[in-house]
């Protein structure tokens, strides 16, 4: 039985160790059954196991109200804890993401995985912090191809069409070397934005071509494949600065678990992703000339990187195995 005394001190410490359990709030703006939801659904079953139930995730879908650059403001200002985002959102502000966004960097997805796993990754990971956001892991999400209401088979039929970008400065100059014309829409406009023609083209993973319905509007998915930019879970350092080192470890450690976890589920949503296309009416264009795209985009490379530091992180890139 406890002494008297002790009653109020633990009664203190009950509400002090209640008042640091959080539930954190990530967002995605896919839905429920989408890998890398699945893998922020897995990373909160490990943060709840190894915190005794003290802190767990929930993610929100969001209405994308201005793109996902309205998104990871909420994360720099602490709105929101945590969100899994497009890689471009990050580009005019964290200088060494674009890198990742460049066209045909990586010689094939086992290359890619390991650049992102290893300390290539971590390093451009930890330049987040500086930048008020904590980056957590990579989540490698397929190659990107062209959607269009025609076939996309060389870099001439880009010629004059309106391309959907993010707000990145590295997307608009690619788009231009294409005599494409970038134009910026966000997220929750897209379909529409096909649907009547304010642009031609759209850049899509396939489960992404499939899931945001474009299949129904814009017919033909051409096998570009010219990036295999991942996406990245971010946490607010605001947030993060909060917590003990201790749960700053066991987050972390999640993140980089769920990523194995994402790549479980990739595969097989991939292939549904086809098929369902396939089924609605859409055509996959595979007779592409990517050597007509890499042959205007490639020499972009010292345009577009032009700092000595991630020069050198290109060429790392592309001397690993």
């Amino acid at each position: 039985m406890l002494p008297i005394w002790a009653v109020p001190l633990l009664a203190a410490l009950l509400v002090g160790g209640a008042a640091q359990a959080k539930d954190f709030t990530s967002s995605d703006i896919f839905p429920a059954d989408y890998p890398t939801v699945l893998a922020v659904a897995h990373m909160d079953k490990l943060v709840r196991l190894r915190t005794g139930g003290k802190h767990s995730i929930s993610v929100l879908g969001q209405d994308d109200r201005d793109s996902e650059n309205y998104t990871i403001g909420q994360v720099r200002n602490g709105t929101l804890d945590m969100a899994r985002i497009n890689l471009a959102v990050l580009n005019n502000i964290v200088p060494s993401t674009a890198i990742l966004s460049l066209p045909y960097l990586f010689k094939s997805t086992t290359h890619m995985r390991s650049v992102l796993d290893g300390p290539i990754g971590d390093d451009i990971l930890a330049d987040m912090e500086s930048r008020g956001i904590i980056g957590l892991c990579f989540y490698d999400t397929g190659a990107r191809s062209y959607t269009a209401k025609k076939p996309i088979r060389n870099v001439a039929d880009m010629k004059g069409l309106k391309v959907r970008i993010q707000q990145s400065d590295i997307s608009a100059t690619l788009i231009r070397a294409m005599a494409a014309v970038p134009t910026p829409v966000p997220n929750d406009r897209l379909y529409v934005a096909l649907q009547k023609g304010v642009v031609d083209v759209v850049e899509n993973t396939l489960p992404s071509y499939s899931t945001s319905r474009h299949n129904e509007v814009a017919k033909f998915y051409s096998l570009t494949e010219h990036s295999m930019a991942p996406s990245v879970l971010v946490f607010s350092k605001q947030v993060w600065d909060g917590l003990s080192t201790d749960d700053q470890a066991i987050i972390r450690a999640a993140a980089k678990e769920s990523v194995a976890h994402l790549r479980q589920h990739w595969q097989e949503y991939e292939t549904l992703s086809r098929m369902g296309s396939m089924a609605s009416g859409a055509q996959i264009v595979t007779d592409v000339d990517k050597q007509s795209f890499i042959d205007v985009l490639r020499p972009l490379y010292p345009t577009l990187v032009t700092q000595p530091r991630l020069q050198n992180i290109v060429k790392r890139i592309q001397a690993a195995d």
